[in-house]
Protein backbone atom coordinates (compact mmCIF):
# COMPACT_ATOMS: atom_id res chain seq x y z
CA UNK A 1 0.00 0.00 0.00
CA UNK A 2 1.17 3.37 -1.03
CA UNK A 3 2.31 5.68 1.38
CA UNK A 4 -0.81 8.33 -0.05
CA UNK A 5 -3.00 5.53 1.81
CA UNK A 6 -2.61 6.26 5.32
CA UNK A 7 -3.25 9.22 7.93
CA UNK A 8 0.46 8.97 9.19
CA UNK A 9 3.54 10.11 6.06
CA UNK A 10 6.48 8.89 6.27
CA UNK A 11 7.73 12.67 7.66
CA UNK A 12 5.73 12.33 10.18
CA UNK A 13 2.73 14.66 9.09
CA UNK A 14 -0.69 13.38 10.12
CA UNK A 15 -3.45 14.07 8.04
CA UNK A 16 -6.35 14.32 10.40
CA UNK A 17 -9.03 14.36 7.31
CA UNK A 18 -7.63 10.62 7.04
CA UNK A 19 -8.53 9.14 10.16
CA UNK A 20 -12.11 8.53 8.78
CA UNK A 21 -11.12 7.35 5.56
CA UNK A 22 -8.73 5.19 7.46
CA UNK A 23 -10.71 3.61 9.75
CA UNK A 24 -13.40 3.21 6.93
CA UNK A 25 -11.31 0.50 5.30
CA UNK A 26 -11.17 -1.58 8.14
CA UNK A 27 -13.83 -3.88 7.10
CA UNK A 28 -16.93 -3.73 9.68
CA UNK A 29 -16.51 -7.50 11.06
CA UNK A 30 -13.25 -6.79 11.96
CA UNK A 31 -13.50 -3.39 13.42
CA UNK A 32 -16.33 -4.73 15.63
CA UNK A 33 -13.29 -7.88 16.62
CA UNK A 34 -10.89 -4.90 17.27
CA UNK A 35 -13.33 -2.72 19.35
CA UNK A 36 -15.16 -5.36 20.85
CA UNK A 37 -12.23 -7.06 23.34
CA UNK A 38 -9.69 -4.35 24.66
CA UNK A 39 -6.53 -6.54 24.24
CA UNK A 40 -7.42 -6.80 20.54
CA UNK A 41 -7.50 -3.25 20.72
CA UNK A 42 -4.01 -2.85 22.35
CA UNK A 43 -3.05 -5.33 19.70
CA UNK A 44 -3.64 -3.57 16.70
CA UNK A 45 -2.75 -0.22 18.01
CA UNK A 46 0.65 -2.04 19.01
CA UNK A 47 0.95 -3.24 15.19
CA UNK A 48 0.46 0.38 13.77
CA UNK A 49 2.73 1.51 16.16
CA UNK A 50 5.50 -0.56 15.54
CA UNK A 51 4.69 0.01 11.34
CA UNK A 52 5.14 3.86 12.74
CA UNK A 53 8.56 3.54 14.09
CA UNK A 54 10.03 1.57 11.49
CA UNK A 55 9.65 4.67 8.84
CA UNK A 56 10.79 6.34 11.86
CA UNK A 57 8.07 8.76 13.63
CA UNK A 58 9.26 9.49 17.08
CA UNK A 59 7.45 9.35 20.28
CA UNK A 60 5.54 12.99 19.69
CA UNK A 61 4.34 12.44 16.52
CA UNK A 62 2.84 8.92 17.90
CA UNK A 63 0.90 10.87 20.47
CA UNK A 64 -0.17 13.39 17.64
CA UNK A 65 -1.37 10.59 15.53
CA UNK A 66 -2.75 8.94 18.55
CA UNK A 67 -4.76 11.79 19.60
CA UNK A 68 -6.26 12.18 16.36
CA UNK A 69 -7.68 8.69 16.04
CA UNK A 70 -9.02 9.00 19.56
CA UNK A 71 -10.64 12.24 18.65
CA UNK A 72 -12.30 10.49 15.96
CA UNK A 73 -12.91 7.45 17.87
CA UNK A 74 -14.49 9.46 20.89
CA UNK A 75 -16.97 11.41 18.68
CA UNK A 76 -18.06 8.30 16.28
CA UNK A 77 -17.76 4.97 18.03
CA UNK A 78 -19.58 3.78 21.35
CA UNK A 79 -17.44 2.34 24.02
CA UNK A 80 -17.66 -1.64 23.94
CA UNK A 81 -15.89 -2.44 27.62
CA UNK A 82 -15.46 -0.83 30.56
CA UNK A 83 -11.83 -0.13 29.47
CA UNK A 84 -12.98 1.96 26.29
CA UNK A 85 -15.56 3.63 28.80
CA UNK A 86 -13.19 4.94 31.13
CA UNK A 87 -10.81 6.49 27.94
CA UNK A 88 -14.02 8.11 26.97
CA UNK A 89 -14.48 9.56 30.04
CA UNK A 90 -10.82 10.79 30.77
CA UNK A 91 -11.10 11.94 27.45
CA UNK A 92 -14.21 13.88 27.53
CA UNK A 93 -12.97 14.95 31.05
CA UNK A 94 -9.68 16.54 29.61
CA UNK A 95 -8.17 19.47 28.84
CA UNK A 96 -6.24 19.81 25.35
CA UNK A 97 -3.15 19.15 27.36
CA UNK A 98 -3.95 16.43 29.16
CA UNK A 99 -5.49 14.74 26.77
CA UNK A 100 -2.21 15.28 24.75
CA UNK A 101 -0.38 13.58 27.81
CA UNK A 102 -3.31 10.58 27.42
CA UNK A 103 -2.29 10.24 23.94
CA UNK A 104 1.21 9.54 24.92
CA UNK A 105 0.43 6.86 27.86
CA UNK A 106 -1.94 4.71 25.14
CA UNK A 107 0.90 5.08 23.14
CA UNK A 108 3.43 3.57 25.55
CA UNK A 109 0.56 0.90 26.54
CA UNK A 110 0.64 -0.27 22.77
CA UNK A 111 4.63 -0.09 23.00
CA UNK A 112 4.56 -2.56 25.76
CA UNK A 113 2.17 -4.99 24.12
Amino acid sequence: MSEHNHMVSKDGSVEVGRVKETLDRIEPEQRDAILENFESFKGYLSKRIHLAEKIGLGEEQLAVAAEKVADYLAAHEEPRNSEEKLLLELWKLGTKEERHKLAHLLVKLAQSS
